[in-house]
């Protein structure tokens, strides 16, 4: 039962690892199209599409170019999912200790709380891979108009990203380059630029999400007695509350990626915060901008979340270190 359940961080921490490295490295190539056509402005598009971005990715930059930002997400995947997962996993055990059933809002209060937890590492660790997935956006924009030059510039590190003459070459910028950068000029907040919208995105998201896969995974139990699901089942229901969580919170994302974007093309908008932001892509963009990306969003997060939830819940982590896998699936 839930209210006896044993939260082991080692374990969680493993499983975390596990789900985030695997689903990460499946699923990077879409979130980088999905970053790219989130960034891109109306009157200034580089890519029709995901395959359209993926393709031109590849042409330009090589395969391994889909993978710009990876290392970043791959070092902090594990303590971000760790968290989140594990925290989500304490949450509804203090809530059910009086042995009653969660109801739904107890499981949305769970997934508030975890989506609070997460930002720690999810902030910074967005924040680096943005910069590094967009790089080549703006690289590729410049090709298309040469005369374009960058409208804002953040230091020696960021501006040499990409240069400005007609055929520009890429100078590759690495994840410590950036956070050095960012530490002396912005300190240690600089890594937390859109904290808020993140917390915007995150907590409705998980608030969603997590509710949602616990009743569609309740739904592949053979019976009331036997609180055993199969492996697919937990996959499948981690993909589709995933895609549907994605979808739901997809213009809080946009917001996020905006405002943590540091370098912008030629005539791209800064913005001042998040009402700022709202605002001018309602603007200058229409309500449809808000959903930029949103298919390649929910193609990143159903599989990644999908993956996650069958090492979680089949207790990769406990059974490295002996333990009885308990998580969230038989609660």
């Amino acid at each position: 039962m839930a209210q006896h359940q044993q939260i082991s961080l080692p374990a969680k921490l493993i499983n975390g690892g596990i789900a985030g490295m695997v689903g990460v490295t499946c699923v990077f190539p879409i979130d980088l199209a999905k970053t790219r056509l989130q960034n891109q402005r109306s009157g200034q598009q580089v890519y029709k599409n995901m395959l359209d971005c993926l393709i031109k990715t590849v042409k330009s930059e090589g395969y391994f170019g889909m993978y710009r930002g990876a290392a970043v997400n791959l070092t902090l995947v594990t303590p971000e999912k760790a968290i989140k997962l594990a925290a989500n996993d304490f949450f509804r055990h203090q809530l059910s200790k009086d042995g009653g059933r969660l109801t739904v809002l107890k499981e949305m209060l769970s997934g508030c709380g975890a989506g609070m937890c997460q930002v720690i590492i999810t902030t910074p660790m967005e924040m680096l891979k943005i910069q590094l997935q967009d790089a080549g956006r703006l690289a590729a924009q410049q090709r298309l108009i040469p005369s374009m030059a960058p409208a804002l510039k953040l230091g020696a590190v960021l501006s040499r990203s990409y240069n400005t003459n007609p055929a520009p070459h890429v100078v590759r910028v690495s994840a410590m380059q950036i956070t050095r950068e960012l530490l002396q000029t912005k300190g240690v907040p600089g890594l937390y630029r859109g904290l808020g919208a993140t917390l915007m995105r995150d907590m409705p998201f998980s608030m969603v999400y997590f509710p949602l896969f616990a009743h569609l995974h309740q739904l592949g139990r053979h019976s009331p007695e036997d609180p055993a699901v199969p492996f697919y089942w937990s996959f499948v229901s981690g993909c589709l509350a995933g895609s549907i969580a994605a979808v739901t919170v997809s213009p809080c994302d946009v917001v996020k990626t905006r405002l943590q974007s540091l370098k912008k093309g030629a005539n791209e908008e800064t913005y001042n915060g998040v009402v700022d932001c709202i605002r001018k892509i309602l603007r200058k963009e229409g309500p449809g901008a808000f959903l930029k990306g949103a298919s390649c969003r929910a193609l990143v997060i159903a599989p990644l979340f999908g993956i996650a939830q069958v090492v979680y819940c089949v207790g990769v982590g406990e059974f490295l270190l002996g333990y009885t896998p308990q998580s969230i699936c038989s609660s």
